[in-house]
């Protein structure tokens, strides 16, 4: 599960074990969890965040959306 980055209190990481879904992200935050997908930028499922914490986590994601993807690629190639 490598880490690829942290931005107030989230943690965000892939799964190694998930080379056959698209690209996408986890972001740990406490007990709270979600996955977002990179292309599309959907939360693909989501536990413990509320609406406006998920919004304010989409829009970290959509900044570092490029990075994130290209990290992914490098993982799995």
């Amino acid at each position: 599960m490598p880490t690829i980055h942290r931005e107030n209190g989230c943690r965000f990481y892939f799964f190694s074990h998930e080379p056959n879904e698209p690209p996408h992200v986890h972001i740990d935050k406490g007990e709270a969890s979600i996955k977002v997908w990179l292309v599309s930028l959907e939360v693909a499922k989501s536990r413990g965040f509320r609406a406006h914490e998920i919004s304010g986590i989409i829009e970290m994601v959509k900044v570092h959306q490029t990075t994130f993807t290209e990290k992914w690629h490098e993982h799995f190639s």
